[in-house]
């Protein structure tokens, strides 16, 4: 048997029989199974995804090769390879079956761009070399404050290869309140962000030393992450590794993730996010939230993390909303998760007292604190553990009364509503 149709027959199993934290009836079990198809939907597209691709040097009779120093790119570090780079990519996005490739052993000096789609068909970005942001905050451009690499507008686009997108962050940490508290808050920029896409995937690529995030997916669908690289110093401000926003149908497999902040971060509008072995520190752990700030809405529903690894974060798993009523989150799975954390709160579920979490469902769970025992908070959070869970959750409570799911198409529906009221807005982080 599956081993994802086992989770959910002896999860099922254990509910009826023993029972979890609080009273579980049998909206408990239909969530149960509604969540598990989630997962085994993730399976599916897993086994699927992690298949090796054949490299587009196999069959370059078909492809269209766009090589950015055929366009005048340097690539010594030093030169500025920026307009290379937008006339390269202005061939590749407008030829059917381009490879828009950034060739190995070199690295190009980059400032912020936006790579306008939608593109033609079969568009594959190699990134195999470096690419290297401007390292000075004040030879910044001041038309982009707050993306470096932006992809707009892509469909059915693949980013793959073994090369770096390095921001040169080092300056821009020095200059944050978080590091002086005589410094002014302000936005930095994100190293990789892909707005507004679908059925994009990325895979293999090494996000390094963001000004600020490292990799924002927002307003977009059908995303697969796999194999991702994201690194910074554990003492980074506002570093998160990937930051999704106003997104459905995310899948991130088998990234390794250590920043100065939350590995993974989920705010408003987004649904269907699938998260599956992910190594998570140094880090704030995996985060959903923050949500609600100045009674903004903020929806996040369908998120399944399952099989992760957390070193020495500064926090475990966390959902994070502000006390307001514009806030819904619901049917949430952590399974399958152990490690370390700094924080004796290694769960935190702090939500609005006004409007509940819903269905948060914890399985196999062992998170601890070298140095002393660890608990769980919960405010406002309902929802249930079974298996082991360490530490207990018993501050999860149940509801005895019907609820009644939310279908994808609503979720959809509500996702496009909530990314509409926030399409002229920048992506910014929520605690600066």
């Amino acid at each position: 048997m599956d081993k994802f149709l086992l989770f959910s027959f002896l999860g099922m199993l254990i509910v009826v029989h023993h029972g979890v934290a609080g009273n579980v009836g049998i909206d408990d079990i239909g969530m149960l199974e509604e969540l598990d198809q989630i997962c085994w939907e993730m399976e599916e597209e897993n086994e699927m995804e992690s298949s090796p691709i054949s490299s587009w040097t196999s069959d370059r009779g078909s492809k269209v090769l766009v090589n950015v120093d055929s366009f005048g790119a340097v690539g010594d570090g030093v030169s500025d390879d920026t307009q290379a780079f937008q006339k390269a990519w202005d061939i590749a996005c407008s030829t059917p079956g381009s490879v828009f490739l950034v060739p190995q052993g070199r690295t190009y000096l980059v400032n912020a761009t936006r790579f306008q789609g939608p593109c033609s068909d079969r568009l594959v970005i190699q990134i195999d070399g470096t690419i290297r942001a401007p390292a000075e905050p004040k030879d910044w451009d001041p038309k982009f404050p707050r993306t470096w690499l932006e992809f707009y507008q892509l469909n059915g686009v693949l980013f793959q290869g073994g090369g770096v997108i390095d921001g040169s962050g080092s300056k821009w940490w020095a200059s944050s309140c978080k590091k002086n508290k005589s410094n002014p808050c302000r936005g930095a920029p994100t190293a990789l962000t892909i707005d507004s896409s679908s059925a994009v995937q990325i895979k293999g690529l090494t996000i390094q030393n963001s000004q600020q995030m490292h990799f924002v997916i927002s307003r977009s669908d059908s995303i697969r992450v796999l194999g991702v690289l994201i690194s910074a110093p554990g003492d980074s401000p506002n570093t998160d590794g990937i930051h999704i926003s106003a997104s459905t149908d995310v899948s991130l497999q088998d990234c390794k993730i250590g920043t100065g902040d939350d590995c993974i971060s989920i705010v408003n509008a987004s649904t269907g996010i699938k998260m599956k072995r992910i190594y998570c520190g140094p880090g704030h752990g995996i985060s959903i939230g923050s949500l609600g700030k100045d009674n903004s809405t903020g929806i996040v529903s369908k998120v399944v993390v399952d099989t992760a690894f957390l070193q020495e974060t500064t926090n475990g798993l966390r959902i994070k909303t502000w006390q307001t009523s514009a806030v819904n989150i619901s049917q949430i799975v952590y399974r399958n998760i152990r490690g370390t954390t700094k924080s004796a709160k290694a769960m935190k579920f702090a939500c609005s007292d006004t409007v509940p979490c819903r269905n948060i469902v914890l399985s196999n769970i062992n998170l601890e604190k070298k140095d002393g025992t660890v608990e769980t908070y919960c405010n406002s959070a309902e929802g249930f553990g079974y298996g082991v869970v360490q530490p207990s959750a018993d501050c999860l409570s149940s509801r005895d009364k019907e609820y009644v799911f939310i279908n994808q198409q609503e979720d959809v529906q509500v996702a496009e509503t909530s990314r509409s009221s926030s399409e002229d807005h920048d992506i910014v982080h929520t605690e600066l």
